[in-house]
């Protein structure tokens, strides 16, 4: 019936905000009833695919379920709500379809990894069958796919400096969207669900420590916050460069990384906000950074279009033979903090109680598992998707393949010298004495190294090697040129905003 109500289905999933939304955007104007739906989905708290590792931790976990209360509260002030529902998406909306009788279209954005490309594919035969038509856009990256100066996607190079050039030279950024400010109202006869606790989805809520670098909430409005605080109201973006390897505290880096995971905050709103803070204020090395940050996000989100299954294989994108080992008993000393090295032990202990770690140390304790334990590097993937609160899959596994030396990178047998690196960023030890407590009493410098000072000294510290904090699980012989040093340089560019 050519009168009949239209009911467009919005399915929301790593892009949960009301700004520059492309899916609500489009069914404002083509449909006379909107759903915006979010679905728990059951498999998204199995086991990660090789170790088991629960696949969302508890951080994660609360982070989108303020995620998903603050957008229902956003759109209700809009006329609207946010249907919630636990089960699979394509279940969901089969469901829906059947329950409406009205349902036109259904319309999500995009993903680029192949669980979520599944959960399209049986939305498409459910659409299919159901005679509704699928409405679909690319939206989760600040340079659109469409408008990159390489196509198809095979032709995407594989060294990040050249399709950096490439894309500032021959590609623009498409500008946000102007949303609505009242959005349609809800079908008739759709309740909004209950949002689940921590415990219906089989975690408990984690206690916030005192200690941590993202002491935030999910959700839009906190994203909207953040980015105000950091650009106008301190002009910290003015001086990230020189911030952005920190290591304690809130303001080193923007920390809009767990806000960009699930699309709380876009990029493209980032990057019209970054360029009328340079026409207002200052244009920098700093503000351009942070431009060059999300250029590594979008690079491997477009790194696994182009190479599919492979991001996630052993042998990574080279089809590379390593002898990587399975040692669980060193895996557990990683993840746990206690491998006897104080830098890594830090940044281990600090991902295991917030969530968090920074850009800095990330690259350290992969570099350390890969390179200075070899161990499988989806060891360390599968831990990094457990517990991180800013879990992206194409950023999380594209930086691993890159520390494994089995992704993108130029550069062969790329290792990072753990004692190099904890003296370059953390001189003092201030930050090993925030999260290695046991060491505090080791004055100075020498906290990286306590298997190299005298038993004196030790006494004197209240340290015991082998009780009250491990030995080294490892040695490299590399790490004896810094021992006793200082600080000695900063390091390389970074890999993604967090």
């Amino acid at each position: 019936m050519s009168g009949a109500a239209r009911t467009a289905i919005c399915l929301l999933r790593c892009d949960l905000r009301t700004h520059d939304n492309q899916v609500l955007h489009w069914a404002q104007s083509n449909a006379d009833f909107v759903i915006p739906l979010y679905c728990f989905d059951p498999r998204h708290y199995l086991g990660t695919h090789c170790y088991g590792f629960p696949k969302t931790g508890p951080h994660r976990l609360r982070f989108l379920l303020e995620s998903v209360k603050d957008l229902r509260e956003t759109l209700k002030k809009k006329g609207s709500t946010l249907v919630v529902r636990k089960g699979k998406p394509e279940d969901v909306v089969r469901d829906l379809i059947t329950q409406l009788g009205s349902v036109s279209a259904v319309a999500f954005h995009e993903e680029a990894t192949q669980e979520e490309l599944d959960v399209e594919k049986g939305l498409c035969q459910v659409c299919s069958q159901h005679g509704v038509k699928i409405q679909t856009f690319w939206a989760s990256t600040l340079y659109h796919r469409d408008d990159l100066p390489f196509r198809p996607i095979a032709r995407l190079p594989d060294v990040y400096t050249h399709f950096r050039k490439a894309v500032e030279s021959g590609a623009k950024v498409r500008p946000t969207l102007c949303m609505a400010d009242q959005l349609k109202p809800l079908a008739p006869g759709v309740e909004e669900g209950c949002i689940p606790t921590m415990e219906d989805l089989g975690q408990k809520d984690p206690v916030t420590d005192p200690r941590t670098a993202f002491p935030c909430s999910g959700g839009e409005t906190q994203a909207l916050t953040r980015l105000q605080y950091y650009f106008w109201d301190t002009n910290l973006v003015a001086s990230y460069k020189e911030t952005r390897n920190g290591l304690v505290g809130m303001d080193y880096s923007t920390k809009f990384a767990p806000w960009l995971a699930l699309g709380c905050i876009s990029p493209r709103y980032i990057y019209e906000q970054i360029r009328k803070y340079e026409k207002e204020r200052t244009a920098n090395q700093s503000t351009y950074w942070v431009l060059f940050e999300l250029l590594w996000r979008d690079y491997f989100r477009f790194v696994a279009l182009k190479y599919g299954k492979r991001i996630f294989s052993l042998r990574g994108l080279q089809s590379k033979e390593v002898p990587w080992k399975k040692d669980l008993q060193l895996f557990d000393c990683w993840k746990e903090g206690k491998t006897g090295v104080p830098f890594v032990d830090a940044n281990m202990r600090e991902l295991a109680a917030t969530g968090f770690m920074s850009n800095r140390g990330r690259q350290n304790v992969a570099s350390f598992l890969t390179k200075d334990l070899g161990l499988d590097w989806r060891m360390g993937a599968e831990w990094f998707e457990y517990l991180l609160v800013d879990y992206d899959v194409c950023s999380n596994y594209g930086n691993w393949l890159y520390s494994a030396g089995i992704g993108n990178d130029p550069r062969d047998n790329r290792k990072f010298n753990m004692i190099k690196q904890g003296l370059d960023y953390d001189g003092n030890g201030d930050y090993i004495r925030l999260w290695v407590p046991e060491l505090q009493g080791i004055k100075g410098a020498d906290i990286h190294t306590p298997w190299a000072l005298n038993s004196a000294a030790l006494s004197q510290a209240g340290v015991t090697l082998g009780e009250t904090y491990p030995q080294p699980v490892v040695t490299a012989p590399e790490w004896s040129r810094h021992i006793n040093q200082g600080p000695v340089s900063t390091g390389k560019a970074g890999m993604g905003l967090v």
